[in-house]
């Protein structure tokens, strides 16, 4: 299941010894209704060792602008509270498991 993941629960969600993968998404935006299956398809699949989260940029103002998105969707891969690597746009499944697959 993806945690649905807001400007007061960030920081917490970071804490974790996990890899974590964050889905910076607006429900207007086309792109991002293509990329919400693939990530909820990697929160099943890797659900005991990565966590898999979603910002809405529109609700969480102070996410958005810590990571410096300006367009979506953007995932993050974060590795020990860092990121490591990023998708702007909308992608083949593949490059998101490729991704997650170097974070473990």
């Amino acid at each position: 299941m993806v945690l649905q993941i807001t400007d007061k629960t960030l920081d917490e969600v970071l804490k974790t010894d996990k890899p974590v993968v964050i889905d910076f998404w607006a429900e207007w935006c086309g792109p991002c209704r293509m990329v919400s299956p693939i990530i909820e398809q990697l929160a099943e699949e890797y659900k005991d060792k990565v966590i898999v989260g979603k910002v809405d940029v529109d609700e969480n103002n102070e996410a958005t602008t810590r990571y410096g998105i300006r367009n979506i969707p953007t995932v993050l891969f974060i590795k020990n509270g860092q990121v490591v690597d990023k998708i702007v746009g909308s992608a083949d499944k593949r490059l998101f498991v490729d991704k997650i697959n170097k974070l473990l």
